[in-house]
């Protein structure tokens, strides 16, 4: 751990010394990669030395009590001692865990995808509530959320809804989302009172950064249309919906919310490149070794991962072992404990991982 950290260290003043030069500041695409990397070795490098001070003051108490003949003044230093020994291994372990292996994703603003599953109506109600409860929690943060994508149907409720949130943190509080909501409740249509099971999925990607991931035109079909669905007066009697069809690998996106055929081009191409890294990461992943893959659930969409059940109030996320008897706090935003409750299980994972290498 220490020749690690040593070579933190080192990285980290080179990395200042390079955002002082002109040509660095001239460079906005390699000031921000700069930029971001001393950001998250920052607090790295502040527990480091934390550390060394708590080491040095520990061997000077360690030699002074050694020399010191006073009964008194011995104890004193002892009990001293005992304290810096505690505080030495609690920054032991926090440094440790902030050694373990970044998610290459970490910092990145997300894209989030929610799709109405089995349940028909009742689906897609549901995919409109997870839809509220993840803006309301982004609203409790301060993070930045913008509609991409939006198909309602008759009721209410959303077929899709693909939406965008900004955030330095915002991709590491909410990768577990993906997966296979569950929602079993008593529809407002149901006279019999009977409880139905509905499930909606969620993807959460990465957003591709500038010069991530590149898509050459001659590789896209675009093609515009009329916009159907809800909408202001000219959305309907202009061309401006527009659907990109990436011919490599078959992706089609559409995008049709905005009156402008320009932004409803630009947003389909932030889903398209969003998705595409998705794919390159995946492929990433199931190459390398098993630490990378230790996440809490594997991400996949087709995972069940969490179960709302409104007649007893109550969520649970299958994958700890987690139930909470707060369903309407939940749903009102306040996901902060399940978020925690994940990032905790994938240290453990992680440190488990480590351990074991």
């Amino acid at each position: 751990m220490e020749k690690k950290l040593k070579g933190l260290e080192t990285r980290f003043r080179d990395i200042e010394d390079e955002l002082s030069k002109p040509e660095t500041m001239s460079n906005q695409n390699k000031f921000r990669e700069l930029s971001r990397e001393h950001s998250q070795l920052s607090p790295v490098i502040a527990k480091y030395a934390e550390y060394k001070k708590c080491r040095t003051e520990l061997a000077d108490s360690s030699e002074l009590v050694k020399e010191e003949t006073d009964p008194e003044m011995k104890e004193m230093l002892q009990s001293e001692i005992e304290g810096l020994e505690e505080k030495n291994a609690e920054l032991e372990d926090e440094l440790m865990i902030m050694l373990l292996p970044k998610d290459p994703n970490s910092g990145k603003d997300i894209i989030m995808e929610i799709r109405a599953g089995t349940g028909g109506d009742e689906a897609a109600l549901f995919a409109a509530d997870l839809f509220r409860m993840y803006t309301r929690y982004a609203e409790t943060k301060g993070w930045k959320a913008e509609i991409l994508e939006a198909a309602e149907n008759d009721v209410g409720g959303y077929k899709e809804i693909i939406f965008s949130l900004r955030s330095e943190d915002v991709y590491d509080s909410l990768k577990f989302e993906s997966g296979v909501h569950r929602v079993q409740r008593v529809p407002e249509t149901e006279s019999g009172g009977r409880i139905h099971t509905s499930a909606v999925t969620v993807a959460v990607l990465a957003e591709a950064e500038e010069n991530e991931i590149e898509i050459d035109p001659n590789e896209l079909r675009i093609d515009v249309y009329r916009s159907s669905g809800h909408g202001g007066q000219s959305v309907n009697t202009t061309d401006s919906a527009v659907r990109i069809t990436h011919i490599p690998t078959g992706m089609v996106v559409t995008c049709q919310d905005e009156k402008s055929q320009h932004k409803n081009k630009a947003k389909a191409l932030r889903v398209l490149k969003a998705r595409l890294l998705e794919q390159e990461m995946n492929e990433r992943m199931a190459k390398e070794s098993q630490l990378r893959k230790s996440m809490v659930g594997s991400g996949d969409r087709s995972e069940r991962i969490r179960t709302y059940n409104y007649p007893q109030s109550r969520v649970t996320d299958h994958r700890i072992g987690l139930t909470l008897y707060s369903l309407e706090s939940i749903m009102e935003g306040n996901v902060d404990e399940i978020v925690e409750a994940l990032k905790k299980a994938e240290v453990e994972s992680l440190l488990q991982s480590v351990s074991k290498e």
